[in-house]
């Protein structure tokens, strides 16, 4: 064979324990240190991070240092070794396939033709076709659950706030501008007890190779099967929101799960 690195790295999984700690590291999603990962894999310090320099030489991983106190300067502490996934791919294939180039050629024939929307025609049928007889995704737990069989590895995030009402959500200041000069203050409202908005993002993009040429394109088609995987007229929706290293596709509650 040509090139074995990517066996090579790959075996490095075999081990359990340097599979947990890959593992843990990749769901975290940001910088992970040698203290934290042994404690939430369960195994001692020095084992930890015998493994997690073994799978940064193997190109698993990629590490650095930082001072994970959030202090700087006299008494901030030694900076810790923290370790991320590793953005480059490893992949096997027996006997060997090159399913990339010809996932280029077809986009690239695809853009140049402007077939774009039979394209996502296209990935909205096979996303209905993946859901089968099931009924449309009933909640975000279980988006997520649906979305990490696939590979995109989703996780719950609090929703941006830039488009929040300011007027709903403090309605302390809306009862105080709406009150005339003199006026006595009208009796508070109780305030109501909700749910804090949550959006289901994912890590890991399945199509990242033919995305990152061809944006519009594969982006579309992404958010196109995951709507006819999904649903459209159910309780969750998928809609765009790109994000750098991230797939394009964001999952949010839709207006038909509002009470």
């Amino acid at each position: 064979m040509e090139d074995t690195q990517d066996i090579d790295a790959i075996a490095m999984l075999q081990d359990p324990v340097r599979r947990r700690l890959y593992a843990y590291v990749v769901a975290q999603g940001r910088e992970v240190g040698r203290n934290e990962a042994a404690e939430a894999t369960g195994v001692a310090r020095t084992l930890a991070a015998h493994h997690l320099d073994k799978l940064t030489g193997a190109g698993l991983l990629e590490s650095g240092s930082r001072r994970l106190t959030g202090r700087s300067g006299p008494g901030a502490g030694r900076p810790a070794k923290v370790y991320t996934r590793a953005s480059a791919e490893r992949s096997v294939s027996l006997p060997a396939r090159d399913y990339r180039t010809a996932a280029e050629l077809l986009a690239e024939a695809a853009e140049e033709a402007g077939l774009d929307a039979g394209l996502c025609a296209a990935a909205r049928r096979r996303g209905e076709e993946l859901r089968g007889s099931a009924a449309p995704c009933g909640d975000l737990d279980e988006a997520m659950r649906t979305l990490a069989a696939r590979g995109y590895e989703p996780h719950l995030e609090p929703a941006g706030s830039d488009t929040a009402d300011d007027s709903r959500t403090d309605p302390v200041a809306a009862t105080h501008g709406a009150a005339a000069p003199g006026a006595a203050a009208p009796a508070a409202a109780a305030p109501e007890t909700a749910a804090p908005a949550r959006v289901l993002r994912m890590r890991n993009c399945p199509f990242h190779a033919v995305a990152e040429r061809f944006p519009p394109l594969v982006c579309g088609m992404n958010l196109a099967l995951l709507e006819g995987l999904l649903g459209t007229d159910g309780p969750v929706r998928a809609r765009l929101d790109a994000r750098p290293g991230a797939c394009c596709v964001v999952v949010e509650n839709s207006k038909n799960n509002d009470h």
